[in-house]
Order: structure tokens, then sequence, then C-alpha cells
């Protein structure tokens, strides 16, 4: 924090230094984020309502969200903090679920992705889906993940869905664990409108959004995901890009360790 302190009052003026969940100032246009990803998402949430571009300077253990380190951060001060940075908008998803007398029991959003979860007892669970009042596949498995193109990477890609480059306006639709060997995640257009109904559920089946939001459903209620008004404005690292990341940090197609190649 020291170093990111630095670096800051060499470029703008410092109006506050914030613990996680605390309010942010009106004053406030720039919010530099020290971090993971994880609290990334927890900013982005916080400040969703009010447009305020992100710094993200990683002090987690992966860092997809959070492109800067201290000595990034420094070398791109003056664009970071100028009157043009370099400000990227990534869409988010609106996510409620709708009791069977068709009331809203909850609404929220999801920066990265949306989980529907079989939970405890842990039995399959039976999801119908509906694509734009259009009728969609039935699920048996342990959930589904509907995901933003910047969540892509997190749960989606390790239940096997596709990796969307942050800049398509698109949605991934990502079962997991489904009892059927022809059920492929698909993605779709980011106007798609998506109606989940739990069809049968366990005591513990549970709608996660992002990680950080838990809400538990029952048979008998839909849960409906479409784009939100609102965009998460990320400041991006002029110094890399979104191929970068996925080659330095993800790994992205590493190839096994040859003995001609060196280590």
């Amino acid at each position: 924090m020291p170093e990111v302190r630095t670096v800051v009052e060499r470029h703008a003026q410092l109006v506050a230094e914030l613990d996680s969940g605390m309010d942010v100032p009106e004053e406030t246009d720039r919010l530099v984020v020290i971090g993971g990803d994880g609290t990334m998402i927890a900013a982005i949430r916080q400040t969703l309502q009010r447009s305020i571009p992100i710094v993200g300077v990683n002090a987690g253990r992966l860092g997809v969200l959070a492109e800067f380190d201290v000595e990034s951060l420094d070398k791109h001060g003056a664009e970071v903090f100028g009157e043009t940075p370099l400000v990227r908008e990534h869409l988010v998803l609106q996510a409620s679920v709708l009791a069977e007398d068709g009331s809203t029991r909850m609404e929220s959003v999801a920066v990265n992705d949306c989980v529907l979860t079989a939970g405890p007892p842990f039995r399959m669970i039976e999801l119908k889906l509906e694509i734009d009042g259009s009728e969609g596949p039935t699920l048996n498995g342990d959930g589904v993940i509907i995901s933003t193109p910047i969540g892509s990477t997190a749960y989606n890609v390790s239940a096997g869905g596709p990796i969307v480059q942050p800049s398509v306006q698109a949605i991934a639709i990502t079962p997991v664990a489904p009892h059927s060997l022809a059920f492929r995640p698909i993605v779709a257009d980011a106007g798609t409108n998506i109606e989940v109904l739990v069809s049968r559920a366990n005591e513990g089946t549970t709608l996660v959004l992002d990680g950080q939001v838990n809400h538990q459903v029952k048979g008998g209620e839909r849960i409906l995901v479409r784009k939100a008004q609102q965009r998460a404005a990320l400041i991006g690292n002029p110094g890399s890009t979104y191929w970068n990341t996925l080659i330095h940090k993800m790994r992205w197609a590493a190839p096994p360790t040859y003995r001609d190649r060196g280590p």
C-alpha cells in the first residue's frame, strides 16, 4: 500500500484510503483497488451504479481483472490518472429469482457469473432452460453456470466452458456435470434472456452470484438472467493485452516441457 500510495500521489490527489466495504467519497473519479480478482469484483459490485473507473493492482494469486502491479502502475501512471485513460467497459448480468406466484424473491447483479448449484445433499437437480421465450434443453446434473465474458476464465472454464474475449458481447451457458453426452456449452448473444425453471431441487440448492452472494432456491422457482443496464468500467494496462493475460497468467495452450527447449 505505501508503494501504491506513492505512485497515486505522484499523479493525482488522494481523497481517501478505504477498507473493503467502506463508502466511496462522492468526489472520487478513480478507484484504486489492491487485491485479487475477488476484491476487484466486490469493488465493482459496490460502485456499479456510479460508473467509477477502477484501477486494479494485483496482490492476489492470479489477478486476471487486476491488470497492474506497482511497477506497471508507476510506468503508466500519467495515463492511468490523466484525462484519457484506457477504460474497458464490461458486460454485467442481472439475475432475479421468481417464486411460483411470479413475485420477485431476490434481484442482484453478477460481474463474473450466475451459478445455480445443486447443494446438499448433493443429489442431481433438474433444470428446464428457456432462451428468449423459446423452449430450451432440460438439464439433469449438478447445476449450470451463466457467465459474462470476463467471468469466462473463472468457474466457467473449469467446468469445460469456452473462453470469451471480454470485448465480445456474449453470455456463456455451461452445464455442471450434466447427465448427458450431448449437453455442450453454448455462447449466446448478450441481449439473450435466459430463464431457468428449477423443476427439482435439493434442500441446499443455491444461486451463487460471483461467489459472493448466495440465495437458496426451491423447486418451482425460476431464475431470470439478462444483460444489466450498468457496465463495469476497468482501467486497462496499456502495456498488456488480454492475450498476454491468457498466456502468462492462465497458461493458455502451455506445451509440455520439451528437453530440447530448455526449462
